[in-house]
């Protein structure tokens, strides 16, 4: 089964780049029991091309199992979510990054007129469709202690003490202020604030 990485290329850089070679190559030990390492860097070079513009902001996109099988560019516009419909399920699983999202892709057809959906696993609030989530309650920034997937973007930001994780219930939302989304494409600095309200 296909696995992607999903890697940001910005002013002729690619973001994060070694944290996203060592989730492929810790997913291709666990899944398919490959022991030579993926060299990350090197196989992307070689797809660079006088096409991708220094300036533009791309979605690189790796599809992978034990090799890499395909590598594309894909030019990026941040997608514009203000609204997040609480969705709740038990049994959903994500912990490694598959191509087929197709039992993510059922619970996000539940989101009725928002734009997004967060879901709440054994009464914990865990990821939305895109993203992780992060919340301000005035002092600090919290994430989820128990992602559906631990997104790279998320993995930097409590390694540099930028937030910090907690177990958060949907009745603690009122406890907080706004939110932000982040994954590889959206940092926190960048990220827009959207208010607590309209998580419905």
């Amino acid at each position: 089964m296909n696995l992607i990485e999903s890697i940001k290329y910005e002013n002729g850089k690619f973001a994060h780049l070694q944290l996203h070679e060592k989730r492929m190559n810790f997913s291709r030990k666990k899944l398919f029991s490959s022991g030579k390492n993926i060299d990350l860097l090197s196989a992307l070079s070689r797809k660079m091309n006088s096409n991708i513009k220094s300036k533009q902001t791309y979605k690189c996109r790796v599809v992978y199992e034990d090799e890499i099988k395909k590598i594309e560019f894909i030019e990026y516009s941040r997608p514009l979510i203000n609204s997040l419909k609480l969705v709740y399920n038990n049994e959903i699983d994500y912990s490694f990054k598959y191509e087929d999202r197709s039992h993510l892709s059922s619970l996000f057809a539940q989101r009725e007129n928002c734009d997004d959906i967060l879901i709440v696993k054994n009464n914990l609030i865990s990821d939305t469709y895109f993203c992780n989530i992060v919340l301000f309650n005035g002092k600090q920034w919290l994430t989820p202690e128990k992602p559906l997937l631990n997104g790279i973007q998320r993995q930097f930001l409590i390694h540099k003490k930028l937030i910090h994780t907690a177990k958060i219930c949907p009745t603690d939302l009122k406890y907080f202020s706004k939110a932000r989304l982040i994954n590889a494409m959206l940092d926190l600095e960048t990220s827009p604030d959207f208010s607590i309200h309209n998580i419905k």
